[in-house]
Parts: C-alpha cells; structure tokens; sequence
C-alpha cells in the first residue's frame, strides 16, 4: 500500500470515527483523543491529518457537501432537459435525498456546527450561489423561493424527528414541489419597475 493509499485510509478512518462520537456522545465530546480512541490511530496519526477539532468538523462538512454534490451533478444535467426550473429541480430532489436517507451523519454534523458557527459559511457560501441560480432562473423568483423553502422545511423536520409528517405524505409533497406544473397558475412575473415619467406641467393662466 503506498503512502497515500495509507494516508487516505487513516483519514476517512479519522472521520468515520468523529461522526461516531459526534452522534453517540455529543459534539461536546469530540477530541483528537477521543478520535485516536475510536479509531484505532495514535493520535500523532490523527493530528497528521487534523491539527484541531475545527478542522475535523470542516472537513466533515467539506465531505457531506462533496456527497450532495455528486447527487446533483447528474441530475442537474437530466433536469436541464426536462424542466423549467433545472436550477429550482435539483435543489428539491437533492434535499428529498437527504430527507429520505437520514442518517446519524446528516444529524450530528448539524449538531457539530452549532458549536463553531464559522464553519457554517461554507454551506452559507454554496446556498448563496444555488438561491442566485434559481432566481435567476424563474419566471417568478418570489415563487421559486417559497418552494426551495418549503423543501428545506420538510428536510429539516425530517432530520430532527420534530414533523408529524409521515414518509409517504413527505414523498407526496416533494413530488408535487418537483412538478412545475402545479405551480404555473401562481406564478407573478416579475417585471422591472417602469421608470418614472415626468409630469407635463400645466401652464399657469394670466390673472
């Protein structure tokens, strides 16, 4: 095995083993200790790859973005094809994706950030760019906005365990979220603002 087979190796071993803790104890619990602990590694093996726990939790959060993007990547190409909305599309099902695949992954990585909020820029960063491809996009940005809303929404109840939705009704929804169609009768254009027209004065008569 060569060295960066091995390295490879002990890294993605590094984070199997964050997530583990993370989703057993607690992010409060996650130490390079801790890691070496359920890893196997010795932690001069784990600080080789991580020098601190921010950096274990960004390169978790770098992975779980990695894993969405090769979800969408393809069906953006498939859904350029297909839809009005290609941008709107791939957000929706890469967000039912993950509300129908939860795991305790998904679920301790949000619990993580909220010990660093910082890191949640770089998720921040990613949206910003998705939510300025689908407005720019739509017929109707308003409309587009509400509908990646509610699809969050519905992920987030998801993860958390906090909707009375069931799986099946949670399909049905995103299904129609995905469906153009059902949302064309809504839509309000939006249109740029006329530019002000300067009144015609009227002339003043002579006493």
């Amino acid at each position: 095995m060569d060295n960066a087979t091995r390295s490879e190796r002990s890294r993605n071993a590094a984070l199997d083993a964050a997530i583990a803790i993370i989703a057993r104890d607690g992010p409060g619990r996650l130490t390079l200790d801790a890691i070496a602990r359920e890893s196997g590694l010795s932690k001069g093996g784990v600080m080789h790859q991580f020098r601190t726990k921010e950096a274990v939790l960004k390169a978790l959060l770098e992975r779980q973005m990695a894993h969405f993007e090769e979800f969408s990547t393809p069906y953006r190409a498939k859904a350029r094809a297909e839809s009005e909305n290609p941008e709107l599309a791939t957000e929706i099902a890469t967000v039912r994706e993950a509300a129908n695949t939860p795991n305790s992954a998904a679920l301790a990585l949000l619990a993580a950030m909220v010990e660093n909020p910082d890191l949640m820029a770089l998720p921040r960063e990613s949206d910003l760019k998705t939510i300025a491809a689908i407005k720019a996009e739509a017929a109707d940005p308003d409309l587009a906005m509400l509908r990646w809303a509610a699809a969050r929404g519905l992920l987030l109840g998801a993860l958390f365990g906090m909707s009375p939705i069931g799986k099946a009704e949670r399909e049905r929804l995103f299904v129609r979220l995905l469906d153009d169609s059902q949302w064309g009768v809504l839509e309000k254009p939006a249109r740029p603002r006329a530019s002000a027209t300067p009144r015609a004065t009227t002339p003043r008569k002579r006493a």
